[in-house]
């Protein structure tokens, strides 16, 4: 069985208490056959950071953005486009809007996501998509800046199956986190039952929101076998199969070389 972990921050793992490394980390993972993964980047310069951190490895690919939460502070658009272009870079973002938070750099995050938008047509790399209260914003700034030219998906997705059915429009995938397994989740476990089995993608978000039996812990890689053996449920499949469906999504959406993707 091959898993792919669609999107975790291998750099907010605590290194100093509960991992040796990066390597523990993987192995960890691999263990429970998590064997690929995408470390997906909040801001330019931990980009930077998180690649001197993980280096060049097989198992292991790299998306470049700025989150909608980090529009404190202006970045060089340049700058973003010339490191999205890099080599292992295989996706745009995080990238989107968050109106939760931080509703007073609305106008500077909706600057932002079509930035990332624009380049990843640019590149034909996918954008990777975070949205929080911002749902018609954030479907229109997609069709606008017409997503379909280089795809993506909305990850650790929270929305409702009318969203979802949006989404599956723009030819989007659509991810799923360990937040599917919480009790109080059953409009977003509606949704997943929607969702088709071939625009699908498992992550953990890792260090964030550990699946069930594992909440309250640090989520790490690993445990997106207990969001996959969830997910399988509800789609009334195996967990091998879910597992090959997923990583063959994951290998359609993102310019990974299938021979890194062995079940691809």
């Amino acid at each position: 069985m091959f898993l792919v972990d669609s999107h975790c921050h291998l750099d907010g793992l605590d290194y100093e208490n509960l991992h040796a490394g990066v390597d523990d980390v993987l192995a960890k993972a691999a263990a429970q056959d998590v064997k690929f993964c995408l470390a997906v980047a909040t801001t330019l310069p931990g980009y930077r950071k998180m690649r001197e951190l993980i280096g060049e490895r097989e198992n292991v690919a790299y998306s470049c953005g700025v989150h909608p939460l980090n529009q404190d502070e202006e970045y060089d658009v340049e700058e973003l486009r010339l490191l999205a272009a890099e080599p292992g870079v295989v996706a745009m973002g995080e990238t989107g809007l968050d109106y939760f938070y931080t509703p007073e750099t609305k106008a500077r995050q909706q600057e932002s996501f079509r930035h990332h938008i624009r380049i990843g047509r640019e590149l034909k790399k996918p954008v990777i998509v975070h949205t929080r209260d911002a749902r018609e914003d954030t479907l229109a700034i997609l069709r606008e800046e017409q997503v379909t030219d280089c795809g993506g998906v909305l990850h650790c997705f929270t929305e409702d199956r009318e969203t979802a059915g949006k989404l599956l429009d723009l030819g989007f995938y659509i991810s799923f986190s360990g937040i599917v397994t919480f009790r109080n989740a059953e409009q977003l476990r509606e949704a997943a039952r929607y969702v088709p089995l071939d625009r699908l993608l498992v992550e953990t978000d890792s260090p964030y929101l550990a699946p069930v039996p594992h909440r309250g812990k640090e989520n790490q890689p690993a445990y997106v076998r207990d969001v996959a053996q969830y997910m399988a449920v509800l789609k009334g499949v195996s967990v091998e199969a879910l597992a090959d469906i997923t990583t063959q999504n994951f290998a359609r959406l993102f310019p990974v070389d299938p021979s890194r993707l062995r079940c691809a």
